[in-house]
This record gives C-alpha cells, structure tokens and sequence, in this order.
C-alpha cells in the first residue's frame, strides 16, 4: 500500500490527525532510524493532539465568549481589588468539578466580564462544557421559550453546561418571570454545575434588588454559599487604556 492510499485510508477511517502527520511522520522515520514501535506511537499522539484541538475549537465555539480573554493575561498593576492568589486559586479547575460559583461585582469598566470570559477560556482548555451569555439575553430567550413551549429544553439546555456565565445581572430590575425563571436556572444547577455571575450591583444589595422576598432567599442563598466572591474596585480600565 502506497502513501497516498494509506492517507485516503485514515481520512475514510476519520483518523485525520494521523492522515495529516504521516508525510512529515515518514520523512522523521527514515531521518531518524525510529523503530516500528516509536513510529506509530507517533503517529497516535499526533492524532490525540488533533482531536484534543479540534474539541477545544467546538467548545470555544459553543461558549460564545464575549472576548479572546486568559487567566495568564490579567493586570495586576491596575489598583482595583484584584487579588493573585485568588485568581491562581481559580486557575485551578476543581472549583468547576465542585460546583462552586464565582461573582464578580464592581463599577463597569473595572474588567469584570474579561476575567468571566477568562475563566471560561480556562474551562473550555480543561474540557468543560462552558456558556456565555449576558443576563438580559438570558430573560429575554426564557421569556420566549415559554410562550412557544420549548422554556423546558432551553433551561436543560443551560442546565447542561458545566459552566454557565451570566453577565451584567441586575443592571436592571427584574420581572416577575425573570426572577421566577433565574431561580428554575439556579436550582437546576445547584451541585451540578459552576455559575459565574458579574454584575454592577455589589452581592449585599442582591436580596433587595431581586424583588420577592421569598424568592430572593432562595436565589441568594444558593449563589452566595460557598462561593468565590471578587468585589472589584476603582476607576474604569478602559480610561487608561485610552
């Protein structure tokens, strides 16, 4: 069997790692003098590779992160509360396996949605299964799923995603069903999945802004326990920037 036969071969057998390293593969071969053995254990990490980028690139695409943002990446320098040890902490993907939340709360401008995205960046790399969408986007989607009856499929469907990220939560009152959906959202992912939620409006003003009560307990209580919360501070990096 020539070259090109064996590539059609492991193309049609969607080893497509494999089928794209194996010219350069044979060229290391007789360069190298590697034996049988040390050839195709090669060749097999060459397709785990491929694979193992190839899912990166789908769960990157499927999170829909609002930018190209990384842990390794962020400013220390700028004083807004931004605590290392704490961001190395969160590096650290138990925190997803576990359950645990993160909030991050501050004026706008302060980073609060770059270090979301960043965190979800860190989660897909790890090979979670990661979401980002912005908290009115998020109400106005419930609101229409249940006037056309497919409210149940979408919160599984958000349900799914081990990490889920809400952006800009609060910035405006809630709505009965919004908050009656959010809590749904909440518990459903209770113990199964991570959430990370960035808002405006600092944790202790949460209960009174969410509006019910009885519903705000449930809510809070849920996203508050045990959870990593990061109150950034300070003027808006994007001044400096400019």
């Amino acid at each position: 069997m020539n070259k090109e036969t064996t590539i059609e071969t492991l193309n049609a057998l969607k080893l497509l790692g494999m089928a794209r390293a194996l010219p350069a593969r044979l060229l290391d071969a007789r360069q190298s003098d590697l034996s049988h053995a040390d050839f195709v254990g090669l060749l097999v990490q060459d397709e785990k590779m491929d694979r193992d980028n190839r899912r990166l690139r789908r769960l990157l695409k499927k999170a829909r992160l609002k930018q190209e943002a990384s842990l390794e990446n962020l400013d220390y320098r700028h004083p807004r509360g931004l605590h290392k040890q704490v961001m190395l902490e969160l590096a650290d993907p138990a925190w997803i396996e576990a359950g645990r939340n993160v909030l991050l709360t501050g004026p706008t401008g302060v980073g609060k949605s770059y270090i979301a995205c960043a965190l979800g960046n860190m989660a897909a790399r790890a090979g979670f299964q990661v979401l980002y969408i912005r908290a009115s986007r998020l109400f106005e989607s419930l609101a229409c799923a249940r006037a056309d009856g497919s409210h149940l499929r979408l919160t599984q469907k958000y349900g799914r995603n081990r990490l889920l990220i809400v952006d800009d939560f609060l910035i405006t009152p809630l709505s009965e069903a919004a908050r009656a959906d959010f809590l749904e959202l909440i518990e459903d992912r209770c113990g199964t999945g991570a959430t990370v939620i960035t808002s405006q409006c600092p944790t202790k003003e949460w209960h009174p802004n969410i509006g019910d009560p009885t519903i705000a307990d449930a809510i809070c209580d849920r996203l508050l326990h045990h959870a990593y919360k990061i109150e950034l501070r300070g003027d808006s990096m994007r001044k400096k920037t400019r």
